[in-house]
């Protein structure tokens, strides 16, 4: 984007309609995290059960690998989402909890209220009669008040998250990326290829389905998806490789 091009972007993201429409409109929880984690987490499982296989060097294990790394994928795809329900499920009722309590405390002391809307912008800088003016507007309006004490007070995100969403995308990511380094152990099953060259094929679309999370994380965010592929490749990668060792030292003593 030339000199030219970037101005006229921010001219127009800056613009009083632009402005308006962000502000309008309805904010909502990200996706990218959880489909995020979902996805490295179920890649790392599954390979960590090829890892396994891999070190026994049992070819005849080809079969029982791919179930038991599809029963996990399902297994654990499931126990994921589920925790993923729980935590955005009490987060929302810690969100929900602090909001009828500031509610009450609004009510029965307004006084005491109003002073700490008072406290929270003397530490942002204000004084004197902009000061006075601040606390008298949030005051005057009761939902802007207690979002006020809610972000400022006690540090809550106003965006709202959906547990079920939240639980059901973690899920899927979990379920289709956990499932790719499956394949060429089915591709095993029905080839003769060998189990070493499997676990090689594995390996490589393991660190492909990280390469491919992250630049697709680095798209949502907004960061250099490059950087954002390498990353989460690196990481992923050192936790495959632990998921490798353990492998070969559990399927060593199972010679």
């Amino acid at each position: 984007m030339n000199t030219n091009d970037r101005h006229s972007h921010l001219h127009r993201i800056h613009s009083d309609e632009a402005i308006a429409e962000r502000l309008d409109g309805t904010h909502s929880h990200s996706d990218t995290g959880d489909v995020v984690l979902g996805a490295v987490d179920g890649t790392i499982t599954t390979f960590a059960i090829i890892s396994g296989i891999a070190g026994t060097q049992l070819e005849q294990g080809v079969l029982v690998a791919f179930v038991l790394g599809l029963a996990n994928v399902v297994a654990d795809g499931f126990s994921m989402g589920a925790s993923n329900y729980l935590k955005a499920r009490s987060d929302q009722q810690t969100f929900e909890q602090y909001r009828k309590m500031e509610e009450f405390h609004i009510e029965e002391v307004p006084h005491y209220e109003r002073e700490e809307i008072r406290q929270i912008y003397i530490r942002k800088g204000f004084s004197g009669e902009l000061l006075e003016q601040i606390v008298s507007t949030i005051s005057a309006n009761k939902k802007l008040w207690v979002d006020t004490m809610l972000a400022e007070e006690w540090g809550l995100s106003l965006t709202p998250v959906a547990p079920l969403r939240s639980a059901l995308l973690t899920f899927g990511a979990f379920l289709f990326a956990g499932s790719i380094p499956l394949l060429p152990l089915l591709l095993g099953y029905v080839t003769t290829i060998e189990a070493q060259q499997m676990f090689l094929l594995s390996a490589c679309v393991t660190a492909l389905v990280f390469f491919v999370t992250g630049a697709l994380r680095g798209k949502v965010t907004g960061v250099s998806w490059i950087q954002s592929a390498f990353e989460t490749l690196f990481v992923g990668g050192v936790a495959a490789a632990i998921a490798y060792f353990v492998g070969n030292v559990f399927g060593g003593l199972m010679l």
